[in-house]
């Protein structure tokens, strides 16, 4: 048997996977995501600090020419006795198809079409943006759409700046967001001027649209997102940093590189004018049934991002002490955020601290066919709930709002 159907007999379709580390070069680790402070710049100066941990990913990191061969990609862990052994989620999926993520999502993408991150700066990022499917395939991309949810569990200090910037004021023109990228190269181009600042909260989160100038504060943040790593900077300096002009121009096509028309085209710009800002994009945690009734079975569970067609999130919380069985009509990664216990075969615990290259018990996807049978979880605790985040692909047939 191959490891992916010996992971899968192991974990009766529930995989274990490797935590997946990812740096970025122009950001300042904000030391939440629970890797251990001597490791945040492991992979060296130049590469700049971990700051991100992706989950159930299929997708490369876009990292320039350092990039490492298997950068932003989930490993499936094997036990063999004391023999540990690794295989790609991705070639896993390659490998049987709709066995783990169900044959709707197979036959329609013939890949897991989305992934989800710990988005974790010491500051805010630069005003960006996150290409449609029509611009982004003119690099050989996909669009990005995204989404934010802030974690109570990792967001004891908000950071620098726990502010985001979403999208332009009513009223601004094309022309005064042209001169802005126009002066990308003269210190600090003020595209902020023209946008709004909304405080971040814990446990609510936002709906970032492809086509959205956004510039995400510095709360450690749950991102589900689509299968994609395109973007491009439009803000030149943040936080006293000077953001490199290579990024402005990320995600243009060669021969568009130097037209403004052309960076000025990826803006959705109804999106960005959008005066209705808050009510159509901020999300604050919906109960999947009432509350009550979810009490009385022993749990508590919550659509966290549920704006999107590309993916949804839940957070799902078992009280002390109980044992719940919970169905879901697709698969779904998840990532442990507090308490320990037991998840179908496997243990389940949240550690405090992660050394680089360490294995987990926090980290899972589980299958369609396991995510129909339904997922018994033990909380062993008599105090501390079990939670855990889970990301669907698209077309989630449970949401329904």
């Amino acid at each position: 048997m191959s490891i992916t159907t010996k992971a899968l007999e192991q974990g009766k379709g529930i995989l274990r996977l490797a935590p997946t580390w990812v740096p970025r070069s122009f950001c300042v680790p904000g030391r939440r995501i629970k890797l251990h402070p001597d490791d945040y710049y492991i992979l060296g100066g130049e590469r700049g600090g971990i700051d991100e941990r992706w989950f159930s990913s299929t997708t490369p990191a876009e990292n320039g020419p350092l990039t490492g061969e298997h950068e932003g990609l989930s490993f499936i862990v094997f036990n063999d006795g004391d023999k540990v052994e690794k295989v790609l989620l991705k070639d896993a999926i390659d490998e049987v198809k709709g066995e783990i993520i169900g044959n709707r999502l197979w036959d329609e993408y013939q890949s897991w079409p989305m992934y989800s991150k710990f988005f974790d700066n010491m500051g805010p990022l630069p005003h960006h943006i996150h290409h449609n499917d029509e611009k982004a395939a003119l690099v050989g991309q996909k669009g990005k759409p995204e989404a934010y949810y802030f974690p109570p569990q990792l967001n004891n200090h908000g950071g620098d700046f726990p502010y985001t910037f979403m999208g332009i004021s009513p009223g601004t023109t094309r022309e005064q967001i042209k001169e802005c990228l126009m002066n990308f190269t003269k210190g600090d181009n003020k595209i902020t001027s023209f946008s709004q600042a909304y405080q971040l909260d814990p446990g609510t989160g936002w709906d970032v649209p492809p086509g959205l100038l956004h510039a995400p504060g510095s709360m450690c943040t749950y991102e589900p997102q689509k299968a994609s790593d395109v973007f491009a900077m439009y803000q030149s300096l943040v936080n006293e940093a000077i953001i490199p002009e290579e990024l402005l121009w990320k995600g243009t096509p060669p021969e568009d590189k130097g037209n403004y028309e052309a960076l000025l085209d990826v803006i959705d710009w109804d999106l960005n004018l959008d005066p209705n800002m808050m009510e159509n994009r901020f999300m604050a945690p919906k109960p999947v049934k009432p509350l009550d009734e979810m009490k009385s079975e022993g749990y508590v569970e919550n659509w966290i991002c549920y704006k999107s067609d590309a993916f949804s999130a839940k957070e799902l919380t078992v009280l002390p002490g109980k044992t719940v069985t919970i169905k879901d009509g697709g698969a779904y990664g998840l990532i442990m955020m507090q308490g320990h216990g037991k998840m179908g075969v496997w243990d389940i615990e949240t550690p405090a601290l992660i050394r680089y290259g360490q294995l987990t018990n926090d980290e899972f996807f589980v299958s369609e066919k396991a995510a129909l049978e339904g997922v018994t979880i033990v909380n062993h605790s008599t105090t501390d709930p079990i939670v855990m985040l889970k990301h669907f692909g698209p077309g989630n047939p449970d949401l329904v709002l």
